[in-house]
């Protein structure tokens, strides 16, 4: 079996929702991690918080958070087992970050000791 990581892109990572939303947006994704889970099918997982990150590009240019010149964040991920891409694509479809509008979550195959 395959692992793949779903990773959550939120499309403006400086809108701050009501605690009462979060709270509610948690409890859909513990269910669908739950749900994924419970095939056996989750390996692991984590949020990324937007403080206390940084970016360094070429010429040791550091510049604080994911943010800049894009409005585009990564908020977390989660890495999956699954027997093909088009699997790991149904578990991506009901992942609660798409409730955000111009959220995306990407699939990506996990390349093990050197093969892709």
């Amino acid at each position: 079996m395959k692992e793949f990581m779903l990773i959550f892109r939120h499309e403006d990572g400086n809108k701050v929702a009501s605690p009462d939303q979060i709270q509610i947006w948690m409890k859909q994704t513990m269910d669908w991690i739950g749900s994924i889970a419970a095939q056996n099918k989750f390996v692991l997982g984590n949020g990324l918080p937007f403080d206390e990150s940084r970016v360094v590009r070429s010429n040791n240019v550091v510049t604080n958070g994911p943010f800049g010149e894009i409005k585009e964040t990564i908020g977390g991920y989660i890495i999956v087992k699954a027997d093909s891409v088009e699997e790991a694509v149904e578990f991506a479809k009901g992942c609660p970050v798409l409730q955000g509008e111009g959220n995306s979550v990407e699939v990506r195959k996990i390349a093990k000791d050197g093969k892709a």
